[in-house]
């Protein structure tokens, strides 16, 4: 597997990635329900903060991770080398999710029993195979972390997930998810990235304990239809199948509260 990092503890991680965590928290009391997003390959961007926004309006707290902040991976390297399988594929990326996992669980504003993973593209690939990994030496070795505990996934609740990668490199097509809670993913039927129909297949046909991974196909829609600012020649931003998406969004973390 390609990685330029050396192996490090769960709390090195933890303490890696919270200083460019972006947290928004819901009007009201706590401890709050809380969503933790995954960008794609091309580092964090605005529509984050846009997501996040759906999150909150519909009562949750949002902590958008950033996994390059600490790498020094910069825009125009994430796009040479993370986008094109050179470094940090999916499963080593799972180590910042299960850190943020172990992260928010200790907050006093989080609802440590319910918590829920978002990603779009390569977010969306490291949370699939951060829900194929088993515990222990496995997900050690795959993450290129120590310390992480029994259970890493302890009070997930459900997945939302974006345009997956689910090409050369993924675990989760070949393994199958081990973790039994409610999966949203919305495919493109234009997106020639990922590859449209084709990883809705993967999606609806990937081994799960009893719940199927729910696909909604987006007629037409590309590669991050949701990015007002894309640049990408593939890409094409499309403001009504976004809103679409971003009721979607809201109405799946309501339904998990």
């Amino acid at each position: 597997m390609p990685t330029f990092f050396s192996l490090e503890t769960l709390d090195q991680r933890i303490q890696a990635l919270a200083p460019s965590v972006e947290l928004f928290l819901p009007e009201g009391e706590g401890p709050h329900p809380v969503v933790i997003q995954f960008h794609g390959c091309g580092g964090k961007k605005n529509l984050q903060g846009r997501w996040a926004a759906v999150a909150q309006a519909a009562g949750w707290a949002v902590v958008v991770v950033d996994s390059y902040a600490h790498r020094r991976i910069s825009r125009l390297e994430a796009y040479a080398t993370v986008c094109t399988g050179l470094q940090l594929w999916g499963r080593e990326r799972a180590g910042d999710l299960y850190a943020m996992l172990a992260w928010v669980r200790r907050q006093a504003w989080a609802d440590a029993d319910r918590i829920a993973l978002a990603g779009w593209s390569h977010g969306a690939w490291t949370v699939l195979d951060a829900m194929a990994l088993h515990p222990g030496r496995d997900a050690e070795k795959e993450t290129r972390l120590t310390g992480i505990s029994d259970e890493p996934l302890t009070g997930l609740r459900g997945a939302f997930i974006l345009y997956p990668w689910q090409g050369i490199g993924a675990l989760a097509p070949q393994r199958g998810l081990r973790m039994d809670v409610p999966i949203q993913a919305i495919v493109g039927t234009a997106d020639s990235v990922v590859g449209g129909k084709n990883v809705a297949r993967v999606l609806t046909g990937m081994k799960t304990p009893r719940q199927s991974i729910k696909v909604e196909l987006f007629e037409g829609a590309t590669h991050a239809f949701d990015e007002i600012e894309a640049q990408d020649w593939r890409v094409k931003y499309d403001p009504e199948l976004t809103a679409r998406a971003h009721g979607m969004y809201a109405r799946f973390l309501k339904d998990l509260i």
